[in-house]
């Protein structure tokens, strides 16, 4: 079984910065995709950036700039840098691990809050 634990939220004000972390463990196939994903209270889960185990990034058009995402294979961890942050960011944040073997396997984390303040 694959657990994802993710670290890092907290209350920031708008233009500040946060650094989200996200460590799998567990039976995880080589090749894969990390990612993070956020939803504010209402609306539905969105992407805001992943990154596969090759190294390409994909970015959601509201964090380009802002946001960075990267990874340590070695480690099985993602990190999100967030920098300039607005209150419209202020959503739970959720780490995701995709990959195929023979079928498609989802994972996420927990959740972690991310409040930026006006």
């Amino acid at each position: 079984q694959v657990q994802l634990v993710e670290s890092g939220g907290g209350l920031v004000q708008a233009g500040g910065s946060l650094r989200l972390s996200c460590a799998a463990s567990g039976s995880i196939f080589s090749i894969n995709a990390m990612g993070w994903y956020r939803q504010a209270p209402g609306k539905q889960r969105e992407l805001v950036a992943t990154v596969t185990s090759g190294g390409l990034t994909n970015y959601a058009d509201s964090v380009k700039g802002r946001f960075t995402i990267s990874r340590d294979n070695a480690k099985n961890t993602v990190y999100l840098q967030m920098n300039n942050l607005r209150p419209e960011d202020t959503a739970v944040y959720y780490c995701s691990l995709t990959y195929y073997h023979l079928r498609k396997y989802d994972y996420w984390g927990q959740g972690t809050q991310v409040t930026v303040s006006s």
